[in-house]
């Protein structure tokens, strides 16, 4: 579990983050939602531990990330698995050697365990055999997205980030790929936090969702009670983000 407790961060005298307490449950997607500038991916970096609070406290289970030392902070972010928003792969490895890059640097695995890990976690988002030697270049959007995520749960985090993970996906995919990080975030009960805009994913697999709206709190819930809320603020981004939708929609 993740906890965040009265959380405080501003950037040059202007606040950012005003008083977020919120719980991140295993074996759950959690999702952060809010528009553009709202704050949410300054929540996300700051308890990743990129950027430093103003005040408050960010909890792993029972450890408190502000008061970790650097050291204590490198070893727990090898409990930390990350999805980048347009994945990140190495465009000079294979996928298979994509998987393998952080079993590389972090394990003192022998190279059949690597091996084993590479392929266990390939076959987790459904990645055939026969794609392991192509490149990034030479796999569809999708595809290259189920390889980050692939490579995120390499080193078997307890904690899954994932920040707009859909980013440049178009409907169908990104469905898949919802549905595929909550399927392992169940199966392996990661405490698994995704950065999103998309009504789409909130309504698919928004089990818990954090709302944010000018840096502080506007509501949480889960997906079933999201269309019943009566809060102006959340309806006027669900709104906002189902014409564009929509509009998407009548454009494909």
């Amino acid at each position: 579990m993740i906890e965040v407790k009265n959380v405080y961060k501003s950037f040059d005298g202007v606040m950012v983050l005003k008083d977020i307490s919120t719980r991140f449950v295993p074996g759950m997607t959690n999702l952060i939602i809010g528009r553009s500038g709202s704050g949410k991916t300054v929540l996300l970096k700051s308890i990743l531990g990129l950027f430093e609070i103003d005040k408050g406290e960010i909890w792993y289970n029972d450890r408190n990330l502000v008061q970790m030392h650097e050291k204590e902070r490198k070893k727990m972010r090898r409990e930390v698995g990350m999805v980048f928003q347009g994945g990140a792969l190495f465009d000079s490895l294979s996928v298979a050697a994509n998987v393998r890059f952080p079993l590389d640097m972090f394990t003192t695995m022998t190279t059949k365990e690597k091996q084993n890990r590479v392929e266990f976690c390939l076959e987790h988002v459904n990645i055939e055999p026969a794609a392991y030697y192509l490149f990034p270049s030479e796999i569809s959007g999708g595809m290259q997205k189920r390889v980050a995520i692939a490579r995120a749960i390499a080193l078997n985090p307890k904690y899954l980030f994932c920040d707009e993970p859909n980013s440049g996906l178009d409907p169908e995919t990104a469905t898949v790929i919802d549905k595929l990080i909550q399927s392992l975030t169940k199966e392996f009960q990661m405490t698994t936090l995704i950065n999103t805009h998309d009504m789409n994913s909130v309504i698919e697999i928004g089990e818990s969702v954090l709302f944010i709206s000018k840096g502080e709190v506007g509501w949480q819930g889960a997906n079933k009670d999201i269309l019943q809320t009566g809060n102006k603020k959340l309806n006027d981004f669900i709104f906002a983000n189902k014409l564009y939708a929509q509009m998407r929609k009548e454009d494909i």
